[in-house]
């Protein structure tokens, strides 16, 4: 298995002739599990170091998750993490507004830990050219979602097996504090319901990345 720092360097390599006089955005999706968030922390920090500029900044998708109440409401609870417990529209105004670099842009960002999202977490600047977009469902052809193709420049496609992402998936809910039934259980339940439309139901990348 390659490692983050490998991954992260074999887009680059696809990447390293971005024209930094606009903004560059370049989507990272996958399944839960995939590893999409740590590759795009690493595809950054091997961007501004090679470049020896601040170039590079992350967006995450997972910032547009319902708040649980909405989800409570509409009887998703449940179901979370899955295309409809996400403000897709709010999401593809964001990347959006991402493709311009002329003014700062605060972007929510996900936290795990208390399981919810916080509004303005993160600022994107204009002397971020080069943005990793990363998140489940940025290939999914679906209504809403098929649109943030046309906004991508460059588009990458983590494919682990079920088997990989299972374990992972495990481990992540075990990391979380859950018991190892209640960790099996949120695993093989929603997360992998959602893991098999993303691989289903997206649409081919332009480098795809298989384990």
């Amino acid at each position: 298995m390659s490692s983050p720092s490998e991954l992260a360097l074999s887009v680059f390599q696809k990447i390293n002739s971005f024209d930094a006089s606009k903004r560059v955005l370049i989507a990272i999706a996958g399944p839960p599990g995939a590893g999409k968030s740590t590759l795009a922390e690493a595809l950054v920090d091997l961007v501004n170091s090679r470049l020896d500029s601040a170039l590079a900044a992350a967006a995450p998708m997972d910032g547009f998750h319902y708040d649980n109440l909405i989800l409570d409401a509409e009887g998703l609870r449940a179901q979370k993490g899955s295309p409809e417990t996400f403000d897709a529209s709010g999401f593809l105004a964001m990347v959006q507004r991402l493709k311009s670099f002329d003014t700062p842009v605060a972007i929510p960002v996900f936290d795990r830990s208390m399981d919810l999202s916080r509004a303005s977490a993160r600022l994107i600047e204009p002397r971020h050219r080069l943005l990793i977009i990363e998140g489940n469902y940025l290939l999914l052809d679906r209504p809403i979602w098929r649109d943030l193709r046309a906004f991508f420049d460059f588009k990458v496609m983590l494919r682990p097996s079920l088997q990989v992402i299972e374990t992972r998936l495990i481990q992540r809910w075990l990391d979380h504090g859950y018991k190892p039934d209640e960790a099996h259980t949120k695993a093989r339940g929603n997360d992998l319901a959602n893991a098999r439309i993303i691989l289903a139901e997206s649409v081919a990348a332009d480098l795809t990345i298989s384990e």
